[in-house]
């Protein structure tokens, strides 16, 4: 069995990732939805929250678990979503591991969806579940890391007037027309 892709959904807090996440794997026949932010909570106790520049050993620890759990279901043959504020000083933890179980390299998607800053933080602080983040100054900060992504600009989808359809609808096409794949990289 040849290994199933990687795509990762990443952006700013607001910028759709997870609805856009979920019902993207749920439009494949065999899948599997990873929202960073639960990893983060398996932390019982010594958590720093993620956006705190003091919180990177966490960070790091955090993703390699992430890319492992990936990469194991992707092995597997499943389509593996993952969601979260992945910036591509992450991107390294699954370019390292994913070669899939018959030595053939994981295709791996890159996704950003990047609304305006305005729209970012009005969606951010609209929502509703406990513990979201809704401090203006950390979404900021965190919008601001996506906001020139050099060479990966072209991951980039402006989500600022789309409705959760047509994000969904604009991930799915550039995925399936292969524009976001990353370059084939072996460690």
């Amino acid at each position: 069995m040849s290994a199933a892709p990687v795509v990762i959904v990443a952006g700013p807090p607001g910028a759709g990732k997870s609805t856009t996440a979920r019902a993207l794997a749920a439009s494949f026949p065999r899948s599997v939805h990873l929202h960073t932010d639960d990893f983060w909570h398996c932390i019982v106790s010594g958590a720093i929250e993620p956006f705190l520049p003091e919180s990177d050993e966490q960070n790091q620890t955090v993703m390699r678990v992430i890319s492992d759990a990936a990469a194991a279901y992707a092995a597997g043959g499943f389509v593996v979503v993952v969601d979260g504020v992945v910036g591509p000083w992450m991107l390294h933890h699954f370019l390292d591991r994913r070669p899939g179980a018959d030595g053939d390299l994981v295709q791996l998607h890159y996704v950003v969806l990047r609304p305006s800053l305005a729209e970012t933080i009005r969606r951010a602080q609209g929502r509703a579940e406990p513990g979201a983040l809704v401090d203006e100054g950390p979404i900021e900060s965190l919008w601001a890391q996506f906001a020139d992504l050099g060479a990966l600009e072209g991951h980039v989808i402006d989500t600022t007037t789309q409705a959760p359809a047509e994000t969904l609808a604009a991930v799915r096409a550039v995925v399936d027309g292969e524009r976001s794949l990353l370059p084939s990289i072996r460690s």
